[in-house]
């Protein structure tokens, strides 16, 4: 049975564009239906998955996401006529009465949430697939199916933490023997999601994208400061649930759609909106560092009570929350869990995995294993790669290499040397993590590289961290795991030992933790091959691992992105496949 998956709200952004014209460009992002993806399986299998936005270029963009599903197609050597279904991570179906109370919500419903609109967006796009065969999963089933069934457990409670689904920010479930039994939901009127995105977007970023920036931010700061306000804002009650009243000040349509008397709110009771571009204060870090601290907090508070009260030991964990590397290494050290497993594309990219997955399971057609790391995306041709580099002759020098241990080699050299280099190889992944076929890596051990690499390379906020990737053989020599511990996704935090921390300190962040990727020979032997060259060269078996693009813009995909972002920046030596490239 071969399903596509698929997520995004194709009309969100132009139906909030024509309902309120005048707001200012961040606001636009307070909507649903961002990341869009497609994902394709055979019979229960991942053959391909990619997020919309590394085609058409626009970061977390929500547009059906065609170009997504003619890679999949064609990765997996088929037509959409061989399609069963087509699995969408919305339905807001049961809603269709609480939108039509107003006009413009009803409208919004017609155009946006409807699986009329759905239909239209197929039938434009993919006008030859029948209608009946395209079906709707809720949108915290989808995210849940995503973590449970790529699991590899019979049973585990499984917890989706998001801004809100349809009408839901929390929703947690028993996933037992293939399905999945709700236990409970929190309302999105109480979201801790969209609270972390409200004050985001108070410290003057991008609501919906940047809350990774104030998790980066955050160590910098003093969370006592603040602590009594956001203690008071998110109370946390009996029985695992939230509270958070200032999302419940909003009473008119206007006031819903842009959250606005809980940004006066924040504006009165806690520090004044930043703007973009204005300096960055103490008080700004202090307001990360307490907005941090309270995320991690009521995390601690929900797992903790519905691990205790259904007795499960083992977390599967999803949703855009999920994402949030600190407060996952808290959860992890917290003992509340023997495992947990993390979806590396937990936000909704990873939506269209799961609704995929779901219908999947209802056929007996998921075969769940634990998912390896998520290399589904595009693999280009050698021709694709020598067309480019012939259209680039006048401004580049290549030198080849016979195989992948020679290219692993002379990388290890400029590596120790303390170059920058751009790894492009392989398929693309699946996800917002570069986990090492599209990466920028450098040596850790360098005290400059951090800030090198954030103003001439990323071209981007100065506080922000980098990840190291280590080999697995290596992780409890630098840091504080266990022996083999795997950590392949980079969606958590580890502290790095302290008589490490002076070695490493482009990776080591301010607080002395380190977003780690772990990386085996099983998993990506040519990353796997690199690390082991570096380890050679350096004495360590690890790299500063940042993703390869720029700010503002995803991920490299293609073989022209690769060079033409290489030109562009800093970057001192790209390699693509086993072909190194300088600069002429």
């Amino acid at each position: 049975m071969r399903i596509l998956g698929i997520s995004g709200l194709a009309n969100a952004m132009r139906f909030k564009r024509a309902h309120w014209p005048d707001l200012d460009a961040r606001e636009y992002r307070i909507s649903q239906g961002h990341d869009s993806a497609a994902v394709l399986l055979a019979d229960g299998e991942i053959l391909a998955a990619v997020a919309e936005e590394r085609f058409n270029l626009q970061k977390h963009t929500g547009d059906f996401p065609i170009q997504g599903i003619e890679y999949c197609l064609s990765e997996a050597g088929t037509s959409i006529n061989e399609l069963d279904e087509i699995a969408h991570a919305f339905d807001y179906s049961r809603y269709e009465q609480l939108y039509s109370l107003d006009s413009t919500t009803a409208q919004a419903y017609k155009e946006v949430f409807s699986k009329t609109a759905l239909l239209n967006d197929v039938r434009r796009h993919l006008p030859e697939f029948p209608p009946e065969r395209v079906h709707q999963v809720s949108h915290h089933l989808a995210h849940a199916a995503s973590a449970y069934f790529t699991s590899g457990w019979k049973d585990c409670l499984v917890i989706v933490i998001d801004a809100m689904g349809e009408t839901q920010s929390v929703t947690v479930y028993y996933g037992h023997d293939g399905e999945l039994e709700k236990i409970r939901e929190i309302p999105a009127n109480d979201s801790i999601g969209i609270f972390y995105s409200l004050v985001t977007l108070h410290l003057g970023f991008d609501f919906n994208a940047d809350e990774y920036k104030i998790m980066g931010l955050a160590p910098y700061g003093d969370p006592g400061r603040f602590k009594f306000f956001f203690d008071k804002a998110v109370e946390l009650r009996n029985g695992g649930s939230i509270r958070i009243p200032a999302l419940r000040l909003n009473r008119t349509r206007d006031e819903r759609e842009n959250y606005l008397l809980t940004r006066k709110y924040l504006a009165e009771a806690l520090i004044p909106e930043r703007k973009p571009g204005d300096e960055i204060t103490d008080a700004h870090r202090d307001v990360a560092a307490a907005l941090q601290e309270c995320l991690n907090q009521a995390i601690l508070h929900i797992c903790k009570h519905f691990g205790s009260s259904t007795g499960l030991r083992r977390l599967a964990f999803a949703g855009g929350v999920a994402l949030n590397c600190t407060a996952n290494g808290q959860l992890m050290r917290s003992g509340i869990f023997d495992e947990i497993h993390i979806q590396p594309a937990a936000g909704d990219d990873g939506a269209a995995l799961g609704a995929a997955l779901y219908r999947a399971s209802l056929n007996g057609g998921v075969e769940n294993h634990r998912m390896p790391p998520p290399f589904y995306g595009p693999r280009h041709s050698r021709d694709c790669i020598e067309t480019t580099l012939v259209s680039f002759a006048g401004r580049i020098d290549t030198t080849r290499f016979e195989n992948a241990d020679e290219a692993c080699s002379a990388a290890a050299k400029l590596i120790a040397e303390g170059r920058v280099l751009a790894w492009y190889r392989g398929r693309m992944e699946f996800g917002p993590r570069a986990l090492g076929n599209r990466s920028i890596v450098a040596d850790p051990g360098h005290p400059e590289m951090r800030d090198r690499i954030n103003a001439m390379v990323k071209k981007r906020e100065a506080f922000r961290p980098f990840a190291p990737a280590v080999s697995i053989e290596q992780v409890d020599r630098w840091f504080d795991v266990a022996p083999m511990t795997s950590l392949p996704y980079m969606i958590a935090t580890v502290n790095v030992r302290k008589e490490h921390r002076s070695e490493l300190p482009a990776i080591t962040h301010v607080n002395g933790t380190a977003r780690v990727q772990t990386v085996s020979a099983a998993d990506n032997p040519e990353f796997h091959a690199l690390l082991r060259a570096v380890g050679k060269a350096t004495g360590r078996e690890m790299v500063l691992n940042t993703s390869f693009n720029v700010k503002g813009q995803p991920i490299v995909n293609t073989p022209r992105e690769a060079v033409s972002t290489f030109l562009g920046t800093g970057i001192e030596f790209l390699f693509i496949e086993n072909i190194l490239i300088s600069r002429r």
